[in-house]
């Protein structure tokens, strides 16, 4: 009867004794984490806070026309004129259209190319690996230039043989440029995605490949059953990765604009913002900005949660 206590009072003083290690075992997590906060905190938040706080503000002239600017506090009344804006709204929806036409075949591309470098038909991996990567090693400025040079009819070996054959293609023209720069980013991030999902495929064991052969699995049924829905995750990654890129279109429109008048100062809406902050608007700049922030944002968290929901379904 009288070992029982003993037993309960020494218990709370175990308890006490371990306890202080946890939070230093929590401390040491937040160290671990530090090398991606510390930036991510200078070069992302506080750059999107603070245009979130200029875009609370408009420039205002005072004095008549010799007089000097300052700035007013607005309130919302930017992101008004961002969403009322014709020019704004018609680059969102061309962009939200080059997205669902262009980031399903870019994936599809990635995936293909993935499974094929995986399967055992295919010699000097190393190679074509290395080769499907190299586009995205290009900076994105050459990569638009060059393609640029073979869309051009005044210059392009391509388009001159196309001629000869007798297809007159325009692509630099209204109807046919975005599809064109679609398939500049194509070009360019098919490679990086690739890697992306052929990792995947690659920490996949092979047991379970050599058991799937032993039921009578083909090489089509392993990759259709067994690979695609094992890198499932790894094609939602790529998915928000090109959802994101695609909402920051840039590189693309800019190089192209200086080649066709069909691109416009506001084709996207980070060239739409780009222009207005050359053209020291700031305030509206920042409104739309952080509305584009917002929207990337919303599509990629809503993108996340499709996915989660058809995975547990």
């Amino acid at each position: 009867m009288t070992a029982v206590p003993t037993r309960t009072a020494a218990a709370p003083a175990a308890t006490s004794r371990t306890s202080p290690a946890k939070p230093r075992r929590q401390r040491g997590h937040w160290l671990f984490l530090l090398p991606f906060l510390v930036p991510f905190t200078l070069f992302t938040v506080v750059p999107v806070g603070y245009a979130a706080y200029q875009s609370l503000f408009r420039t205002q002239r005072v004095g008549g026309t010799f007089g000097h600017t300052t700035s007013v506090f607005a309130g919302l009344h930017q992101y008004r004129e961002v969403l009322s804006d014709p020019d704004f709204t018609r680059s969102v929806g061309r962009v939200l259209l080059f997205g669902i036409v262009q980031i399903p075949v870019m994936l599809l591309l990635a995936l293909v190319l993935a499974l094929l470098l995986d399967s055992t038909v295919p010699r000097l991996k190393r190679f074509f690996r290395v080769a499907y990567f190299v586009p995205y090693g290009i900076p994105g400025v050459i990569a638009a230039l060059m393609w640029g040079f073979l869309y051009d009819p005044r210059l392009s070996p391509v388009v001159d043989v196309l001629h000869k054959v007798g297809a007159h293609p325009d692509f630099l023209g209204s109807g046919s440029i975005l599809w064109s720069m679609a398939n500049v980013v194509t070009w360019t991030y098919t490679g990086y995605n690739m890697l992306i999902i052929y990792a995947a495929l690659q920490a996949i064991p092979a047991d379970i490949y050599e058991a799937a052969r032993m039921d009578g699995a083909t090489g089509a049924a392993i990759a259709w059953r067994i690979k695609v829905p094992i890198v499932r995750p790894a094609l939602v990654l790529t998915g928000v990765f090109s959802i994101i890129g695609t909402l920051q279109l840039f590189t693309e429109p800019q190089v192209f604009r200086s080649i066709s008048t069909s691109v416009t100062s506001t084709y996207t809406p980070n060239l739409a913002a780009y222009s207005l902050a050359a053209g020291d608007d700031y305030s509206e700049a920042a409104a739309m900005s952080v509305t584009l922030a917002l929207a990337t944002f919303i599509l990629s968290f809503g993108f996340l949660k499709l996915s989660s929901r058809k995975a547990q379904a």
